[in-house]
């Protein structure tokens, strides 16, 4: 398997009762479906995965890949702070049709470089399925540094990494990794362009949940080496991207989501946008929505 271009980390979409809505779930896939996205992930960080019991996690995962029916890729969050349970959580999503683990490394408990090799190598050794590395040290407390990755790349198992650290020196140490069966992937929308201009595969990204289109061609653009294509379509996009980093992800993603007819709200600890950005959210969806009208005009061309 080999994983490029523009992969969305779905969010899920609850109901006004609190519970998984799988009618507007089916939309936001058949959107990234429409749209062209490459990829996609269930259950991330951005997905609320913490959040979600194993039946609603088991049912989104179920319902994603019978609809992308073999398209594109489907990855599954499985990354828990323990060893044990990630490659229990990886067989499960194997048994449900996922393609690939995205494997966050493990939060909270701050493993050496030695324990994330031995962590990421059990996972692998036991075959289940292809693991994606997953560094997002913000979130988790701990960074796969670059001759960790070195040290799982050869992995036979191991099909590539999304770092989320946004640093130009963090990409260009981990691209020489690259070859043809280890992919490197931006985690960080607002530098994307940056590192699959300079050689990345593409980019597991948050705003496409909403821009399917728009980071389609941005991926495109960056990845044909068109650097002021790229740079002047992502200088359009700069305002959405910058908007749903304004709080925790996915709250902003969220708002605008609910904007837009898909889902409502989210589950605690997450809250609502508050009242200092929620103004300025009908302005951003507005912005979209002119965004991926573009994008569809200049398919039809």
């Amino acid at each position: 398997m080999r994983l490029s271009g523009s992969i969305t980390a779905l969010a899920t979409p609850f109901t006004a009762a609190g519970e998984i809505d799988l009618d507007a779930w089916q939309r936001l896939l058949q959107g990234q479906l429409d749209g062209g996205t490459q990829g996609v992930v269930v259950a991330g960080s951005t997905g609320e995965a913490a959040a979600l019991y194993d039946v609603e996690y088991d049912a989104l995962l179920r319902s994603a890949v019978e609809i992308v029916a073999g398209r594109i890729p489907v990855l599954a969050g499985t990354g828990h702070s323990n060893t044990a349970r990630t490659i229990e959580q990886t067989r499960r999503v194997a048994a449900l049709g996922a393609d690939a683990a995205l494997v966050v490394t493990p939060p909270y408990v701050r493993p050496t470089q030695a324990g994330l090799l031995a962590h990421y190598r059990a996972i692998a050794d036991d075959g289940a399925l292809p693991v994606v590395l997953y560094n997002v040290p913000g979130r988790t407390g701990c960074d796969l540094l670059p001759e960790t990755t070195a040290a799982l790349a050869g992995h036979a198992r191991i099909a590539g990494i999304k770092e989320a650290r946004n640093e130009p020196e963090r990409m260009a140490a981990l691209l020489p990794l690259r070859n043809d069966g280890f992919a490197v992937l931006s985690g960080d929308d607002p530098t994307a362009v940056r590192a699959m201009l300079a050689g990345a595969d593409g980019v597991v990204s948050v705003a496409s949940n909403v821009l399917p289109r728009a980071f389609r061609r941005l991926c495109d653009l960056a990845r044909g080496g068109d650097r002021a294509g790229a740079e002047a379509w992502d200088a359009r996009l700069r305002p959405a991207v910058d908007f749903l980093g304004v709080e925790p992800n996915p709250i902003p993603l969220k708002a605008i989501l609910s904007r837009l007819g898909i889902g409502h709200g989210l589950r605690l600890p997450l809250t609502p946008l508050s009242r200092e950005h929620a103004g300025s959210a009908q302005a951003v969806v507005d912005l979209i929505t002119q965004l991926e009208q573009s994008c569809r005009e200049t398919s039809a061309a």
